[in-house]
């Protein structure tokens, strides 16, 4: 499992001009579910992007999670992360999950991250979405579930 994960002062999610998802202060996640993935990957990443400490503290310190400043994470599937372009040009996603494994997995992560207390509007799976963000810093965090394992 894939997540590009950015700090934000707002964002939203629009799908056929509908906003269907929001957030204030908090983290957006665009997350990616490999075919060889299972729950441990969704329970990895559940706690990675939950302790992510990228909020800044009182000194000014990048070192306060979402929880601790009352966020929340808009969580957005997205198979092009596992767009591999090393031949020609035009990516082959054949790293991707199937969408029926790939949308069990990434509802398994939303309800692990809910799990932790923490408020996740998610995106429209399989749909076109537009997604509109405030990148706060701006900070950007790329997280791969295969690198720990």
């Amino acid at each position: 499992m894939r997540a590009v994960v950015q700090r934000v002062s707002q964002a939203c999610v629009r799908v056929d001009g509908e906003e269907i998802a929001g957030i204030g202060k908090g983290l957006v996640a665009l997350v990616g579910v490999e075919g060889e993935d299972e729950r441990r990957d969704a329970e990895y990443m559940a706690g990675k992007i939950a302790g992510l400490r990228v909020f800044e503290d009182a000194g000014g310190k990048m070192n306060l999670s979402v929880g601790e400043v009352e966020g929340a994470v808009l969580l957005v599937s997205q198979f092009t992360l596992y767009g591999d372009c090393r031949r020609g040009r035009r990516p082959s996603f054949t790293r991707a999950a199937e969408p029926a494994r790939a949308e069990q997995l990434y509802a398994a992560l939303a309800d692990e991250l809910r799990a932790t207390g923490l408020s996740v509007p998610t995106g429209r799976f399989r749909a076109m979405m537009q997604l509109s963000l405030v990148n706060e810093g701006p900070v950007t965090i790329l997280l791969d579930s295969r690198k720990e394992f």
